[in-house]
């Protein structure tokens, strides 16, 4: 029994060595400029965005709240990895322990599920705003927001708290080198010599219970969107509706385009597509999203332009009256 013990424990390995993107090492460096300007963008862009949000009693509605949550989702799931592999990249430092594996893991796969949620509450609140315009207000409740957004939240480490105790229970024969620059669930299950079937099956389980049901509202949500926009009779009244909906549409395409790629890419080209690509598509999902939507959202939303002005406006008159 001592021995059954001493064998399980052995099995488990103590750290393991993330070697970053395989096949291109000698361009590491290189890589690694494009990975932190986005990171740098998608820090600035989305801080400045909760600050806009919290002090600005002007984005004090539904529609802002959603885009605070996407903004606090997008800092945790590039926060997650890009910090690591730009340690990866600059310093060689490539061992991670364990249990900070599983960590990274459980924070990567829940937030990217907590983004694809608010995505989804994103389109639910386009579609009462358009097609029940004088209702809005007395729907979408602070109350039912934070209900609503501490749901989506739950799902997600609900769902995801399982990838721990499966990857952890696995044992581990064929060495601890990971070809990857963070700690995805089936890259660390691929490790083991254990069956991993079970990790298989509730990984696409997972992601058909989150990435499919959210999709399926999204596209239910702007089917009844356009079909409220084409039934108004002024061609003005329609463009100003669909307009509303642009920055989410850009957000959702930034999201989800990597996302089926590398989903499709697994199953159907695995064997043509180099592992490269598949790592830099997969780090491309975390980070393009937290670097786009705040641009796309402070350029399309005029609310939003508008308080970057007059803040920058006040500052630079400030600074007038000082000198």
């Amino acid at each position: 029994m001592v021995m059954s013990v001493q064998n399980s424990t052995d099995l488990t390995p103590a750290s393991f060595v993330l070697n970053g993107i395989p096949g291109l090492e000698d361009m590491h460096i290189w890589i690694s400029f494009p990975f932190c300007s986005m990171y740098a963008v998608a820090m600035l862009g989305n801080c400045g965005l909760l600050y806009l949000i919290f002090f600005e009693d002007s984005l004090h509605r539904p529609m802002y709240y959603f885009l605070a949550m996407l903004s606090l989702t997008d800092l945790v799931m590039c926060s997650s990895t890009i910090p690591k592999a730009l340690c990866i990249f600059w310093f060689h430092l490539k061992e991670i322990g364990f249990d900070d594996c599983l960590v990274q893991m459980f924070f990567i796969h829940t937030f990217t599920g907590m983004e694809s949620g608010v995505l989804m509450l994103m389109a639910l609140d386009r579609y009462v705003a358009i097609c029940y315009p004088l209702r809005y207000s007395t729907i979408l409740t602070n109350p039912i927001i934070a209900k609503i957004g501490l749901a989506t939240f739950l799902r997600g480490v609900l769902l995801i708290i399982p990838f721990t105790f499966l990857t952890k229970r696995l044992p581990y024969c064929r060495g601890n080198i990971i070809n990857h620059t963070y700690c995805d669930h089936m890259s660390v299950a691929k490790l083991s010599c254990g069956n991993v079937k079970v990790n298989a099956i509730y990984g696409l389980m997972v992601a058909l219970l989150i990435g499919g049901f959210d999709i399926l509202c999204i596209t239910i949500s702007y089917t009844m969107i356009l079909r409220a926009v084409v039934s108004l009779s002024s061609a003005d009244a329609r463009q100003k509706a669909f307009s509303t909906c642009t920055a989410h549409i850009c957000a959702i395409v930034f999201s989800y385009s990597p996302a089926f790629f590398s989903f499709f890419s697994h199953r159907f080209g695995g064997h043509t597509i180099p592992p490269s690509c598949h790592i830099i598509v997969a780090n491309i999902y975390l980070l393009l999203p937290p670097t786009m939507n705040p641009v796309v959202y402070g350029v399309k939303t005029k609310q939003i332009r508008d308080c970057v002005i007059r803040i920058l406006s006040g500052s630079k008159d400030s600074k007038a009256h000082g000198i």
